[in-house]
């Protein structure tokens, strides 16, 4: 049953996750953390920062990760299965539609209104991430080596375009060596 709950839960999040894998976390949060319970808000953090660091989609390596943890090699087929073959049907299906239908400005204003909420989603993903990676609001000013790492990261990935595997990687060296 376990099984199927994965695959039911990844097979809504890609399709319904528009703009692929970014605007996808958002809502593999809720289905992971809020409506199923199966890792809690720091655990999936961490699976997300695990993702990250590692080539490929992140769906598809949440629904891997996630699948396995809750049911093992089976859970990690259903998660995968699951984000992938639906979005995939639905892609091809779309695709002819949207190749015919591109110029029409109902679709033009419809993406063109769909894009903020993309962005204000993976806000909303960076507000509830925040208290995982540097404390509740009033712990904040006291922590002031996590935002230093943090503001270092985004600038050496604005400016200098650094991988962001290698930023994770090293903000985790750092993590061993000098924060407690």
């Amino acid at each position: 049953m376990e099984v199927f709950k994965i695959f039911w839960s990844f097979t809504k999040v890609g399709l319904f996750g528009f703009g692929g894998g970014p605007s996808m976390i958002p809502l593999i949060q809720e289905e992971v953390v809020e409506i199923q319970g199966w890792l809690t808000q720091e655990e999936f953090l961490d699976a997300f920062a695990l993702g990250n660091s590692l080539p490929g989609p992140i769906a598809t390596k949440m629904a891997g990760y996630v699948g396995y943890q809750v049911s093992g090699v089976a859970g990690a087929a259903a998660g995968l299965v699951g984000v992938t073959v639906p979005t995939a049907v639905a892609m091809v299906l779309l695709l002819g539609l949207y190749l015919r239908f591109r110029e029409d400005p109902t679709i033009t204003r419809f993406l063109k209104g769909a894009r903020p909420v993309v962005v204000a989603l993976l806000a909303l993903v960076v507000w509830q991430f925040a208290p995982s990676a540097f404390g509740t609001p009033g712990q904040w000013f006291g922590n002031w080596a996590l935002w230093a790492l943090a503001l270092v990261a985004f600038v050496l990935s604005i400016r200098f375009n650094v991988h962001p595997a290698f930023l994770i990687v090293a903000g985790g060296a750092v993590g061993m060596l000098v924060l407690r």
